[in-house]
Formats: C-alpha cells, sequence, structure tokens
C-alpha cells in the first residue's frame, strides 16, 4: 500500500539552517541570531546587506518625507517682494543682484517705454523709450527693499545722464520703476541719502512701474553662462570683485 512521500529525517542542526534561510528569504532586513558550538548567542557574521538597504531605503525616506510634512504643515510659504531697477546694462544688473543672499530670482527685461512687447533691436535703437532693467524677486525677512536700493548706488554710477560707462542711450539710464507707494517713498528717501556720497547730482529717475516685458532667453542669466565673454571679462567682474561679490 502506497502511503505517501516519506520524510527524510534531519539533524536539529539542519532544521535550523532550513529555518534560518527560510526566514532570511521572506525577511533579508532582519539580523538572525544562531548560536556557537559553546551554546552562547552570536550575530551572523553575513547578512543580507542587498535585502537591508531595499528594504530600508524606501523606509526611511518615507520617514523623512513625514517628518517634513509634519514640521511645515500650517506653516505660510516666505512672502516675496519685487523690485525693477535700471542701471545701464542688464546683464550687469542682473549678475549683482543674483549674489546677494535673500534675492530669489532676477529677470532682465525691458520697462518705461511706449512700444509693447519690445525686441532687443528695438530698445537698442532709442527709439522705445525703454530701459534696460533687472526685476528681483527677493524675501523681505532676508533683504530688505532698503539694502537692495543700497546696492544700487553703489553698483552703478547715478550721475551720469542716459550712460554707464561705453554704453551710451537713453536705455541706460538710471531709474528706479517703484512697484508701490511705499517703494517710492523709499526711493525717494534713499535717493536724498546716496546723494551726499557723489559730488554731482545724481540724474537717477523714480518712476511707477507700469508693465515689464521679459527680455529674450539669451539675455538672462548672462554672465553665469558667458563668463568668459569679453563684456564679462572686462566689464562685470571687476564690478564683482569691487562689491566683494566674487
Amino acid at each position: 500500500m502506497y502511503l505517501g512521500k516519506v520524510r527524510q529525517r534531519t539533524t536539529p542542526l539542519e532544521d535550523r539552517a532550513s529555518h534560518s534561510h527560510r526566514l532570511q528569504v521572506v525577511f533579508p532586513f532582519i539580523r538572525l541570531q544562531k548560536r556557537d558550538r559553546s551554546g552562547n548567542k552570536a550575530f551572523e557574521k553575513q547578512h543580507h546587506v542587498a535585502g537591508q538597504m531595499t528594504i530600508m531605503k524606501p523606509l526611511t525616506l518615507l520617514l523623512l518625507l513625514t517628518l517634513l510634512v509634519g514640521l511645515t504643515k500650517g506653516q505660510p510659504m516666505p512672502k516675496t517682494e519685487a523690485a525693477t531697477f535700471g542701471a545701464g546694462c542688464f546683464w550687469c544688473v542682473e549678475a549683482v543682484y543674483e549674489r546677494l543672499p535673500g534675492v530669489q530670482n532676477v529677470v532682465a527685461g525691458y520697462a518705461g517705454g511706449t512700444t509693447k512687447n519690445p525686441t532687443y533691436q528695438e530698445v537698442s535703437s532709442g527709439m522705445t523709450g525703454h530701459a534696460e532693467v533687472a526685476q528681483i524677486t527677493f524675501d523681505p525677512s532676508v533683504i530688505s527693499y532698503e539694502q537692495l536700493l543700497s546696492v544700487f548706488w553703489k553698483s552703478h554710477d547715478p550721475t551720469t545722464l542716459n550712460r554707464q560707462g561705453a554704453d551710451v542711450g537713453t536705455q541706460y539710464r538710471s531709474v528706479i520703476f517703484y512697484h508701490d507707494d511705499t517703494q517710492r517713498k523709499a526711493a525717494e528717501k534713499s535717493l536724498k541719502e546716496a546723494q551726499k556720497d557723489f559730488d554731482d547730482p545724481i540724474v537717477t529717475r523714480i518712476e511707477p512701474l507700469r508693465e515689464f516685458y521679459e527680455a529674450e532667453n539669451y539675455h538672462q542669466d548672462y554672465y553665469n553662462n558667458n563668463p568668459n565673454a569679453p563684456y564679462c571679462t572686462f566689464v562685470i567682474k571687476p564690478k564683482l570683485k569691487k562689491l566683494k561679490l566674487e
């Protein structure tokens, strides 16, 4: 009579080894213990490191994300403000403000003219009325509008009309475009204080920002993208060193 397959007898040592193997297959991240010949417990020297890392990395990431959500839940996002300045070539202005703590973004563009959606060639002709400007997004809890104005006076010559160095034309005029009445008052006060540092009268205009047009892509982040270009080497880099920004 067939009684079925007879189970082969195993020794206790073999049973423990088989049990240990099955546990490590199912739970590769568990460190199993076994007794050595003296009967003392000892950690296995060979661990399933790959399996442990595979399981633990997602768990660790999930824990960190949970903690991060818990810490930021209910907290408002940092408030940002914008400032718009014209101080000659916008490549220079952009390079200066990008390096200030608290400044989150700087965009090169055009403002103050009558032509809608102007091109660089149109602005360069001097016929649009626009000035080359940089629009700065900043965190006022880190850097104030007044501090941005302080850098404005130090980063160019506000006493030369429609000119900064070799750049000549109304598009290179010194101008502050205020976004609200608070900025207007701050700009007017800052100008009076800055005049003490210059022998010649400051010719900077203070005007309301009516429209800002973003410049072409190749103008954005120009200095960082073209550090070895002649203008960057001979004009922007010395200015950054003078301001101790590089």
